[in-house]
């Protein structure tokens, strides 16, 4: 029964700590002297423009691309999964729940991430029906702290929680994460019916901070009425793109290369775009705990370029 694996997944929140990445000092190219340049020719001057006016295009997109689609808990940073894992499928026949179950878990590992062992605590908790504005409402109504946990910054606002229950997408999610200790994995937030958390400052640094945000959990609910035209595979990859990543439900994405159109235009979006990918990549490979959400999407936003142009070289 879905209540019994929802039921689970409302269990006191622990996220599982993670090493906070090493320091590093700043490399300097070496600069070659101006006197030794040798002179440029029309055309190379040519090509070097057309050079920096793609590289501006480009992060011009992957800005546009991170401020779309980004929907991080109130007055947070974008969360990630810190480092497990673990999906559970309700109310679908055994065969396309293991599809689906082994699409977010490849995703996962290839974001560097692990994935639970069988009978792990499901954090990512996929649910079908065919009428999912009553089966979203039963579920807040009997579990309110699994989608409100009482900490700040755990959610985005209570409209948007009536939003996802009244919503007539054909995938609806609600994310829960968590401020923790970026050193220890603690909690560093007070929860319903607990004492604040003591949190011990490590370093002064205007680059990071001595917190974290990590996804707790996901509970994504999909109306199989509403799926149109769109093929099993393209919907994994839809399911997979919202369980990575904070994914605004209301995001325009009409004007952006993403699996979010999918809905909208099955036929020319056929899953994962490459926009998809550098997004998801560069989210895990950024520092987690920038002081700021605006220095963390200008990291986002570099990396996406990078992988942009490692995808476009293979």
């Amino acid at each position: 029964m879905i209540t019994d694996i929802l039921a689970a997944a409302a269990i006191a929140l622990t996220p599982a700590p993670q090493a906070a990445p090493a320091e590093s000092a700043p490399q300097t190219a070496p600069q070659t002297p101006p006197s030794l340049l040798p002179p440029q020719s029309a055309d190379d001057v040519s090509e070097v423009g057309d050079v920096l006016v793609e590289a501006q295009r480009a992060q011009e997109a992957a800005a546009r691309f991170i401020e779309r689609i980004g929907a991080p808990a109130s007055s947070r940073r974008l969360a990630r999964w810190p480092r497990t894992v673990c999906v559970a499928v309700a109310n679908l026949s055994p065969a396309p729940a293991q599809h689906l179950v082994d699409r977010v878990s490849q995703v996962a590992l290839e974001l560097g991430l692990e994935v639970g062992e069988p009978g792990c605590t499901a954090n990512v908790l996929i649910v079908a029906t065919v009428d999912a504005s009553e089966m979203a409402t039963r579920l807040v109504d009997e579990h309110r702290l699994a989608f409100r946990p009482g900490g700040s910054g755990t959610t985005l606002s209570l409209s948007r929680l009536e939003a996802f229950k009244s919503s007539e997408r054909p995938v609806r999610w609600w994310h829960v994460s968590v401020p923790v200790d970026s050193e220890t994995g603690a909690r560093a937030v007070r929860l319903a019916g607990e004492d604040a958390p003591v949190i011990n400052v490590s370093r002064a640094s205007r680059l990071r901070s001595d917190i974290r945000d990590d996804l707790n959990k996901v509970i994504i609910i999909i109306d199989v009425d509403r799926l149109g035209a769109t093929t099993f595979p393209q919907l994994a990859d839809y399911v997979s793109m919202v369980a990575m990543a904070q994914i605004d439900a209301e995001a325009p994405t009409a004007d952006i290369d993403t699996v979010l159109n999918v809905f909208d235009d099955p036929a020319f979006t056929p899953g994962f775009t490459d926009w998809d990918l550098a997004y998801l990549h560069a989210l895990y490979q950024a520092e987690p705990n920038r002081t700021h959400v605006g220095a963390q999407a200008a990291e986002i936003t570099g990396l996406m370029v990078e992988n942009r142009r490692e995808q476009e070289a293979e």
